[in-house]
């Protein structure tokens, strides 16, 4: 990965966690690089946690914040994506926590979590420090697309979407508070995550990515909980299927024209700048204009 080592410390910080529903807390990330937006949802006699955390100091932070907010509630976990940042702090739930995946995600976790794992470490000491003593955990509930989770008068719909920012993309949904988390399948104010690493990782599928946005945007969430940058509303939706399709039909426009790889690469990138010069995450860009030009029919 052709990125700036990190230098500051990737902690989540579980003071910060607010209410945004009845029973339904998030611990934001407070757009901190390598830390996701955490999620907490209740119901009567369970609570289910959404995200890890970076390695396992952070999972047991979060555990710790969750056994305090589920007092005596049992407590299940579930992970958006296999990702170091929201998965690799799973171990720390075992024993204490039912852990539920899609097979798609529980896949990716155990044939590419130790490639990612020895990936991140190459990010920068602090990464590498959050990392420390990391062991692969096993699922103990495995479903195939589809799974609902009776928390108790609240049901939570965790759905996998197939291939998409990974293999194993899952959202996690509930209806009755109108919330919709999406792991990277969305960020909120920062160009589209693609994990585009040829030969070692081109997994993630821009097409198929816009055909999730379009399923995601018919589900008319009132809250979206992106995997990075701030709560929103139902617009973000809108607003990375725009830009995913943006790269993809100026992007396509040049590989049609038998532009080269370096001249796409600059006039996109400059185009995707202009349009969201607020963004952060700009060498994102580059990847996903890879992605896109594999793809190309």
């Amino acid at each position: 990965m052709a990125f700036e080592p990190l230098t500051h410390d990737p902690a989540v910080t579980t003071t910060d966690a607010r209410e945004i529903a009845d029973d339904l807390v998030v611990i934001p990330n407070r757009g901190v690089e390598l830390v996701p937006n955490i999620g907490i949802i209740g119901g009567s006699h369970s609570i289910l946690v959404v995200d890890t955390g970076l390695g396992p100091r952070a999972g047991t932070d979060v555990l710790t914040f969750a056994t305090e907010y589920a007092r005596g509630r049992k407590i299940h976990l579930t992970t958006t994506h296999f990702h170091p940042e929201h998965a690799f702090g799973a171990q720390s739930f075992a024993g204490e926590a039912t852990y539920l995946l899609n097979r798609a995600q529980a896949a990716d976790l155990a044939d590419k979590g130790p490639a990612y794992l020895d990936m991140f470490r190459g990010l920068g000491t602090p990464v590498a420090r959050r990392l420390e003593g990391v062991e692969p955990i096993t699922p103990d509930t495995v479903y195939d697309s589809a799974h609902d989770l009776d928390l108790g008068g609240r049901t939570v719909h965790l759905r996998a979407t197939g291939r998409a920012h990974s293999k194993g993309d899952q959202v996690i949904s509930i209806p009755d508070a109108g919330v919709l988390f999406t792991g990277d399948l969305v960020e909120a104010g920062q160009f589209a995550i693609f994990p585009w690493f040829p030969p070692y990782d081109t997994d993630v599928s821009g097409t198929r990515w816009i055909d999730v946005m379009g399923t995601l945007i018919t589900t008319t969430p009132d809250t979206v909980v992106p995997g990075h940058g701030d709560i929103s509303g139902p617009r973000v939706l809108d607003e990375v299927r725009t830009y995913l399709e943006f790269l993809r039909d100026e992007t396509w426009l040049r590989r049609d024209s038998a532009v080269s790889r370096e001249t796409i690469v600059a006039e996109v990138s400059a185009l995707a700048i202009e349009r969201h010069p607020e963004w952060v995450g700009r060498d994102w860009i580059e990847k996903g204009i890879g992605c896109f030009c594999a793809e190309h029919p």
